[in-house]
């Protein structure tokens, strides 16, 4: 058993470091609002994952794969809210994200130095708020992706350690590989604020937000047309 749980988590961990929405979400947090804010996007995006692996042990992620309808509706849902979060950095390239909107994926409308002034509430009232925007952000892009729903129950199930009943083996297979994203993003956040003050230039930061922006809506084009 330890063995297909070796060979188990090396695939998941393959598959883990393979870029996506998450990753860019990820980017785009870290590097306008710091470690703090890509961090819990990463815990956003953790417990998306164990929202989806709770539906696929009970089997509820199996009828979503199977059914068209609803499948279609998710997915949708999830291609709109990346190519918004995508629309919004292009058209506000260098402002700070919203933390407090609906989606916490917007902008304040400051630069990098000018969002805590733009809102009367200083920094501490940016930090305040964005939190929560933050861990929304994670969360709702991870949770409106229902390809992971068909990769859960596609390739969980083959990959469940023997000797386990398949309900326990595909909730530890879930665990493992909530653990291993939030290990990989949360390094990719630590690299990404130790090189903060380059990321914070104006020029930097502007043609980044554009080239994330641009990232955001491929996924979403692409989340909505496979």
């Amino acid at each position: 058993m330890l063995t297909a749980l070796l060979g188990a988590t090396g695939v998941l961990a393959l598959l883990t470091l393979v870029p996506g929405p998450d990753m860019a979400v990820v980017t785009r947090r870290a590097v306008t609002r710091g470690r703090g804010d890509g961090l819990r996007t990463v815990a956003g995006i953790a417990v998306g994952l164990l929202v989806w692996g709770a539906l696929t042990v009970a089997g509820l992620a199996a009828l979503l794969a199977a059914s068209a309808e609803v499948y279609l509706v998710v997915k949708i849902a999830g291609a709109a809210y990346l190519c918004l979060l995508g629309i919004r950095s292009l058209l506000r390239p260098g402002a700070e994200p919203s933390g407090g909107g609906a989606t916490g994926g917007g902008a304040t409308g400051g630069g990098a130095t000018g969002g805590a002034a733009a809102t009367g509430g200083g920094a501490t009232s940016g930090r305040a708020t964005g939190g929560g925007g933050a861990w929304r952000t994670g969360l709702v892009a991870n949770v409106l992706n229902p390809k992971i729903a068909v990769f859960y129950t596609g390739l969980l199930p083959a990959l469940a350690p023997p000797g386990l009943r398949p309900a326990v083996g595909m909730a530890l297979l879930v665990l493992v590989h909530v653990l291993l994203t939030a290990l990989w993003l949360g390094t990719y956040v630590y690299v990404l604020s130790r090189a903060r003050r380059f990321f914070a230039r104006p020029r930097v930061r502007r043609g980044l937000d554009r080239a994330t922006g641009v990232v955001l809506i491929g996924f979403g084009v692409r989340v909505a047309t496979t």
